[in-house]
């Protein structure tokens, strides 16, 4: 499995971590509006950022942004969550914070799932080789 599949899963563990221990109620940096999905997580490479940032384009979430959104401002908020194409942004248009974190934690949880799936069967195609007894290496 490449290293970018097994970061990204690393990062969608965390995030859903993140979420679990309530990492998603008010922020710190600004009390007066809700956390911001991925943006306000260690998940986003411009995390509290203080000088140039990265692009979103070099961010392993890209991975899910369809690419007609994929040159918007902030493309992690068009993920779509769920078999309806809801996002973030449409959520943070229309929906409370309950819903956003229960649409999240549904995503995660079965996109992590997905991944893991895909690295067993990587893993059973493509086997390490262990050096055998009486190997040279062994």
């Amino acid at each position: 499995m490449p290293a970018d599949d097994l970061d990204l899963l690393e990062i969608l563990k965390s995030e859903l971590k993140f979420l679990e221990d309530g990492g998603y109620g008010r922020s710190p940096r600004a009390p007066n509006r809700p956390s911001l999905v991925f943006e306000d997580s260690l998940s986003c490479m411009n995390f509290n950022s203080q000088g140039d940032r990265q692009p979103c384009s070099a961010c392993l979430l890209m991975k899910f942004v369809p690419p007609n959104r994929a040159s918007e401002q902030i493309p992690c908020r068009h993920i779509p969550l769920n078999a309806a194409g809801q996002t973030l942004a449409a959520l943070y248009e229309g929906g409370t914070q309950i819903e956003i974190e229960d649409s999240l934690r549904s995503w995660l949880e079965a996109t992590i799932r997905r991944l893991e799936q895909q690295r067993e069967a990587h893993d059973t195609k493509h086997p390490q080789t262990q050096p055998g007894p009486g190997s040279r290496y062994a």
